[in-house]
Order: structure tokens, then C-alpha cells, then sequence
């Protein structure tokens, strides 16, 4: 019997929120985050980590558990969610995995096997090396001249998903790309229903850039600041966030405070686009744009009708 999940997706700022919340009390079942951020302790504000008024009751997995110093790959997410999601479904519950992060997302419903290959620790770090000495945009150019396509889907900044392709490229010859779209199957354990939200551009942008504002309002500087005082390094993966790289460029006085916002809100700008990107690539995805909808109650009336049909297809 095939364990079940409903991904609920779509580009930072979109407004992912309310909705999974809405469905989550209508399903009587639990959300499983898929935020490659989220997951650490403290980064709260830079993340739009969700409150707890904002959960109102449901429960959430895998927000606020790992240290900031602390690495964590999407081999780490697959073996922290699997377990969660057999829990669920042997209790009853279908989860709801919510987030933007799609590697995340494919290593639950794509049979991807992280164990079957030893990394080739010379090679990562003659990268280490390459990224230190020449800079990140070095590193970056290399996977472009190899997968001119990872400019859509990689973050030139993400130094750890940078290496990890061209480790795939180093070690089996296949473009991550390719590998990707024709290499990969579904996983045989998992019946899932893949919806996405979105926008129209320029109001998914216009709501990316106030809340970038809100953002640094709220705090931002000052959570950066915390984190750095109580022993967070500012080096480590976590900050490479958008958000927080760009906090650190200004407490370091690269860059003043303007400066610091517009990058926040053109790197978010960016990095919906690439979402954007990634969730095309789901064939079996479907997508829902929240700005045709006259209110609230129609677009969940909708999204609930596929899922109802969803949850009552012969396993």
C-alpha cells in the first residue's frame, strides 16, 4: 500500500499560509515543511518562519530544529520526512507537505537513493578550494559551462548545491539537468497530488517586495545580529539565505541600508523565478493562480475538490 502525500508549492511570497492551514484543518491532518531554511533554530523572521497564532493548533514538522552551524543537506530532509510521512498515513492522515524548496520536494516523491554513492571528497575539495580562492561566481561558471540550464534552477550563491552538481557531472558524466527530467522515476512508496500556487508577476513581485520591507521592520537585523552574539557563524550555510547574506554585507558596511533591501528584494525576485522554473518541470503538477480567483472561498472550494478526488482514488 502506497503512503500518500499532498505537496502544497509555490514561489516565496506567494501567500502558501493561509491556505495550507485551511486545508490541513479540513483533512484533520499535519504539515511537514519543505523549507531548506525554516529548519533552523532562530532564523524566524528572514524565513517568514510560520507563528504560532499562525498555525492555529496544526501541528508542524521539520521548522526550527537544526542549529544555524549546522549543514543540512536534502539527503538529511529524506531521512527526517519518509518516517513522518508512514506515521501519518498509518494513523489515518494524509500530510501535507508544504514549502518552496523543490529538491526537497522530489526527494519524497522521486525514487532518489542518496546512500548509493560515496561523494568524492577530493574532488569537493579541490571545489572548496576553487570557491575560496576565486569566489563563488568562479564555481558557478564551471557548472554553466558543463549545464547552461542550472542558471534557471541553481542559485549562484547555494556553494553547496553548486558542488553537488558538478559532483554529479564529475562522477557519471550526466548533466544534473538531464538527469533530472529523463533518469529519474517515482518513488513506488508514495501516491502523491502536487499543487502549486501562484500569481501574476507583477503582484507575486509587488507582494515580494513589501514583504521583504516587513521583514526588516520586524527585525531582521537585529535577529542577525542576536544570532551572530550568541554564537551562530556568519560563514555557514544558513546565511547564505537570502536575507541574511545581505544583513551580513551590511553589518560588515559593504553595502548601507538601501542597498541591503533592494538586493533582499531582487535576489527573492529571482529565486521565485527559479521556483518557478523547478515546479514547471513537474509534469503531473497543478497549478492554481490566486489572482483569478473573485475570493478565497472559490479557490478553496476548488484546490479541496482535487483533493477529495485524491483521497478517494483505489490505492
Amino acid at each position: 500500500m502506497k503512503n500518500k502525500v499532498i505537496i502544497l508549492t509555490g514561489p516565496t511570497g506567494v501567500g502558501k499560509t493561509e491556505t495550507s492551514i485551511s486545508i490541513a484543518k479540513a483533512l484533520n491532518t499535519e504539515i511537514i515543511s519543505c523549507d531548506s531554511m525554516q529548519i533552523y533554530k532562530g532564523m524566524d523572521i528572514g524565513t517568514a518562519k510560520i507563528t504560532k497564532k499562525e498555525s492555529d493548533g496544526i501541528v508542524h514538522h521539520n521548522i526550527d530544529i537544526i542549529d544555524p552551524n549546522d549543514d543540512f543537506t536534502v539527503s538529511d530532509y529524506q531521512s527526517l520526512t519518509m518516517p513522518l510521512v508512514e506515521k501519518l498515513n498509518k494513523e489515518g492522515k494524509i500530510p501535507l507537505i508544504v514549502g518552496g524548496t523543490g529538491f526537497f520536494i522530489d526527494s519524497i516523491i522521486y525514487d532518489l537513493d542518496f546512500t548509493k554513492s560515496e561523494p568524492d571528497y577530493e574532488y569537493r575539495d579541490s571545489l572548496e578550494k576553487i570557491a575560496k580562492e576565486s569566489g563563488l561566481d568562479a564555481l558557478y561558471d564551471m557548472l554553466l559551462e558543463i549545464d547552461p540550464a542550472q542558471n534557471e534552477l541553481i542559485d549562484k550563491n547555494n556553494k553547496q548545491r553548486v558542488i553537488r552538481a558538478l559532483e554529479i557531472y564529475n562522477s557519471t558524466g550526466i548533466k544534473p539537468s538531464e538527469q533530472r527530467d529523463n533518469l529519474r522515476k517515482y518513488n513506488d512508496n508514495v501516491d502523491f497530488l502536487y499543487i502549486v500556487l501562484n500569481r501574476d508577476r507583477p503582484n507575486l513581485y509587488d507582494r515580494i517586495n513589501k514583504r521583504v520591507e516587513v521583514m526588516v521592520n520586524d527585525g531582521l537585523i537585529n535577529e542577525v545580529e542576536s544570532l551572530i552574539a550568541n554564537g551562530a557563524n556568519p560563514n555557514s550555510t544558513a546565511f547564505k539565505a537570502i536575507g541574511y547574506k545581505e544583513v551580513i554585507e551590511y553589518l560588515n558596511e559593504v553595502i548601507d541600508k538601501d542597498n541591503m533591501i533592494n538586493q533582499i528584494q531582487q535576489n527573492s525576485r529571482r529565486y521565485a523565478k527559479r521556483q518557478l522554473t523547478w515546479f514547471r518541470r513537474e509534469k503531473s503538477s497543478i497549478w492554481f493562480n490566486l489572482d483569478e480567483y473573485s475570493s478565497y472561498d472559490d479557490l478553496f472550494k476548488e484546490i479541496m475538490d482535487i483533493i477529495n478526488k485524491f483521497r478517494g482514488e483505489e490505492k
